[in-house]
């Protein structure tokens, strides 16, 4: 795996954002990515997301990185040229393949965001949607549902209980937050939570 710069952890938590590397059919979308990466970095969060500079996506990192975020892109190497990152402040990986993109960035993220998108972005809601369902994760998923974008998936996910093919309990993996102002307010109190949850080291004298 070749890498452009040496990545490091940031000290404040971090969300993955999903999300369609072509701006929609509404420019709703694009604003709303524009409000997603302004906010996060407001409420003390930064980025981990897809590495390139296009679509939504350029979108988020272009406003974190104006509000003073930090930010992770995470990008394989075929997509370098399709993709290709913004020019701004950010620590790139480049990987292999796909497959490895997702692991990194799952692993380098305290929640995820899925933002309105395509095949790539359902593929990467599956991918950490099916990892809480395997308890392989407990780090909130939150569909951003502008324009009632995810309504179709919703119903799809429903479906699949109704059939008998997921437990009813899967529909409590993940959150829909209406507006970027009710998503951004739902990783704000997972934090909270789990720093609540931390125990306190004092020292021995």
């Amino acid at each position: 795996m070749k890498k452009i710069t040496s990545p490091k952890r940031p000290l404040r938590p971090t969300i993955c954002v999903f999300c369609g590397s072509s701006h929609g059919a509404d420019p709703v979308y694009t604003e709303a990515a524009r409000q997603f990466g302004k906010q996060m970095v407001e409420a003390g969060f930064d980025l981990v997301f897809g590495g390139g500079g296009v679509g939504l996506m350029g979108e988020v990192a272009s406003s974190v990185s104006k509000a003073g975020g930090r930010i992770l892109g995470v990008i394989p190497t075929f997509l370098r040229h399709v993709e290709p990152p913004l020019q701004i402040e950010s620590e790139i990986i480049v990987t292999d393949s796909m497959n490895e993109r997702k692991a990194r960035m799952c692993a380098a993220a305290d929640g995820f965001a899925v933002l309105p998108g395509g095949l790539g972005t359902l593929d990467e809601f599956a991918e950490v949607f099916t990892g809480a369902q395997l308890h392989l994760h407990s780090k909130p998923i939150v569909l951003v549902n502008i324009k009632s974008y995810f309504k179709p998936l919703v119903a799809l996910i429903e479906h699949f209980v109704n059939e008998g093919f997921a437990g009813a309990h899967v529909t409590e993996i993940y959150h829909v937050a209406p507006s970027v102002k009710d998503a951004i307010a739902i990783f704000t109190a997972d934090q909270a939570a789990r720093r609540s949850r931390t125990p306190i080291m004092t020292a021995v004298k």
